[in-house]
């Protein structure tokens, strides 16, 4: 596996972000028809405005000279109240730990402790990666439609 960089986006990259974000989550925008919560199905000003949060840190996943997914990290800079949502990789660049490595390196700049995230339960591989990186279920899921249920994790 290549090395990846996290690149820090500005406000200046949201439509790059927003049109990465599309097409990493179109798949299962397709397959759940959450048209209501998908990043898939959000418009370029939602992208915008949590790119002007000063919350926000959004981070561009590169490897060589290509950005191969983003991450965003909500850190309200209080110790132990940081959130992942989202974090994606574009479908030609799965599978080849770039996810877990952009995790480990946002926990580095961030701190390890007090994160948490939640994904689509029917994803088993995303819940996967998520508890062998430590993160744990906690009680709270959240029923979307038939065909998705959110679940939360959090790592302390």
């Amino acid at each position: 596996m290549n090395a990846i960089k996290l690149i820090r986006a500005s406000v200046s990259d949201a439509e790059s972000i927003w049109k990465m974000q599309k097409a990493a989550f179109a798949e299962m925008l397709e397959k759940y028809k959450d048209y209501e919560t998908s990043p898939a199905n959000e418009p370029l000003d939602k992208t915008v405005k949590r790119l002007n949060s000063p919350s926000t840190y959004f981070y561009f996943i590169r490897v060589g000279n290509e950005n191969v997914g983003a991450i965003r990290v909500i850190d309200k800079k209080n110790g132990d109240d940081k959130r992942i949502s989202p974090v994606f990789i574009m479908p030609a660049f799965r599978g080849n730990g770039y996810a877990q490595a952009a995790i480990r390196a946002v926990e580095e700049i961030h701190g390890a402790n007090g994160w948490e995230l939640d994904t689509v339960l029917q994803e088993t591989g995303n819940c996967r990666l998520y508890e062998k990186m430590g993160y744990v279920k906690t009680d709270k899921t959240q029923f979307i439609n038939d065909n998705m249920t959110l679940v939360f994790y959090k790592k302390v």
